[in-house]
């Protein structure tokens, strides 16, 4: 069975949106509960201007994604980004680049505040299209959790992005699927962010 293609598997991101670390051991790629997400169950905080203000600044990025579910075959990789805030705090965007893929990204968030949720969007770089509807979210517990029902290669899947870890200095980002409505979930695209200068 494939992955779901770059855009879905970015969105279902970041939208990361940017996290985890090459050096994670295999079985952190299954993640075997729907809630093993922090926070699950409860009910979530409203969204506040400034939610995404940890993200402001310059990045540097090491990527690993899972290319195929069955071998468990991984590519790892670097980026960097660029982010800042925008609308006193309402939104923040991120300039995500890969240059030896020759790859570049827009992650727009923006705080919906009348109804105080998080919607993520993603921007690839070759088409300059918004991919909509993105994923909404909460952070709960110093966690962003963003979700999102999509389909890939016919069948409905659900796709989760989770901001963690998050400090001055770094961030993760980190998404995984499910294809059984949510009862277990596979990860597939692990971000660690290092805060550059």
């Amino acid at each position: 069975m494939n992955t779901p293609s770059t855009d879905v598997q970015r969105r279902l991101l970041l939208q990361s949106a940017a996290a985890l670390s090459a050096g994670l051991a295999l079985g952190e790629s299954r993640i075997a509960h729907a809630d093993a997400t922090p926070g699950a169950g409860a009910a979530p905080p409203p969204g506040r201007p400034g939610d995404f203000d940890f993200l402001t600044g310059e990045w540097r990025i090491r990527h690993r994604r899972l290319k195929d579910e069955k071998t468990d075959a991984w590519d790892e990789f670097d980026g960097e980004a660029t982010c800042w805030g925008i609308l006193g705090g309402v939104g923040s965007v991120e300039e995500l680049r890969i240059p030896a893929r020759d790859f570049s990204g827009m992650g727009l968030r923006l705080l919906d505040v009348e109804r105080k949720v998080w919607n993520d969007f993603w921007v690839n770089g070759k088409s300059g299209a918004l991919a909509t509807p993105g994923m909404t979210g909460h952070f709960i517990d110093g966690a962003g959790i963003f979700a999102a029902d999509e389909v890939d290669a016919g069948s409905p899947i659900k796709v989760r992005g989770v901001w963690d870890r998050i400090t001055p200095r770094a961030c993760r980002w980190h998404q995984s699927v499910s294809r059984d409505g949510g009862k277990t979930w596979t990860g597939n695209w692990f971000m660690d962010w290092r805060r550059h200068g």
